[in-house]
């Protein structure tokens, strides 16, 4: 059997399983429970954070055997098809490379007949803003009088891309990026699945190097469990990312703070002789100054400082250096 990745194995099944868009699976819960389902949505925001995963979700709630309801049951053939991708009812499309108004013509084409064993014909089109302007017109009559048995769900990291007149004609949800806090916790959820120890520590630093996407998160396990299969390490996080360990960046500050060049500059030529990036080393101190200004104002037990619990010590001692 081929190896399923962790961001395919542990996609959110249900609209509670989605880390840190509360705001969206709330309101389309309870459009389901109240019948207020839209004819088209869409989703926007950044890459990774959970657009197409919603989408897949929200299908199935609407098509499930036993409802529409809020909390499909997985179960069903239906459930089942579409969280594997295989439903002739549900289907996805990638506007970048099913972009011309030929495309969107057979789609509406398509659209008219009734769906073979589903209670929704449903369109996913990710990257929407893809399509061409000739594309959209042609879109827009289906979307202004859509048949009964058709829902629309678009997603884009650009919605400003996507014409006001399709934006006018749909429900607007924006997904956000996530907090270092909530993809922290599902990553730690997935090591207990996978059963796979983490040092103190690593699972923020895969968190905060994913930027607020769970996706890229989860890539970024995936590959340093295939580095380092027992125990994941910061040492090992480092070396495959190619980061500076958070020692070197704490010596620099040390330096600058004691008014050392030298140290400083020791410090920097041995980063320089290991080869790493330089504008990576820029953003971990940009980053860490970041932490230090917010210990200096708030305190280092802020839930503003983006760092683990055993390096608030080091990070409010070095910012008593910056206080006088």
């Amino acid at each position: 059997m081929s190896y399923v990745v962790i961001a395919r194995k542990y996609r959110p099944q249900s609209f509670d399983d989605v880390v840190g868009q509360e705001h969206v699976a709330t309101t389309l819960k309870n459009a389901i429970k109240s019948g207020r389902v839209a004819h088209a949505y869409l989703f926007a925001g950044p890459r990774g954070v959970g657009k197409t995963s919603m989408a897949r979700i929200l299908s199935k709630a609407l098509n499930c055997e036993k409802g529409p309801t809020d909390n499909p049951c997985n179960q069903c053939d239906v459930c089942k098809r579409v969280s594997e991708g295989a439903d002739i009812d549900v289907q996805e499309i990638d506007g970048a490379s099913n972009r011309r108004i030929e495309e969107v013509r057979d789609l509406r084409q398509n659209a008219r007949y009734a769906p073979s064993r589903s209670r929704f014909k449903i369109y996913i089109i990710d990257e929407v803003h893809m399509l061409t302007t000739e594309a959209f017109n042609a879109l827009l009559k289906t979307l202004e009088e859509p048949p009964p048995h058709v829902k629309f769900i678009f997603a884009t990291t650009d919605p400003h891309k996507v014409p006001e007149t399709i934006h006018s004609r749909c429900q607007l949800f924006e997904f956000r990026r996530l907090s270092t806090g909530d993809i922290a916790k599902r990553l730690s959820q997935v090591c207990e699945a996978e059963g796979v120890k983490a040092e103190d520590g690593v699972l923020n630093a895969i968190a905060r190097a994913a930027r607020g996407a769970v996706r890229d998160a989860q890539s970024l396990l995936d590959q340093l469990i295939a580095f380092c299969p027992t125990t994941l390490t910061l040492k090992d996080l480092h070396a495959i990312l190619g980061l500076i360990s958070e020692e070197k960046i704490f010596q620099l500050v040390d330096a600058f703070a004691g008014r050392n060049p030298k140290a400083a500059l020791e410090v920097v030529h041995e980063l320089y002789e290991q080869g790493k990036d330089v504008g990576a080393f820029l953003e971990q101190a940009i980053s860490h100054l970041r932490d230090l200004m917010i210990a200096s104002a708030c305190g280092a037990d802020s839930a503003l400082i983006d760092v683990a619990q055993a390096g608030r010590e080091a990070v409010k001692r070095q910012a008593t250096l910056f206080t006088s």
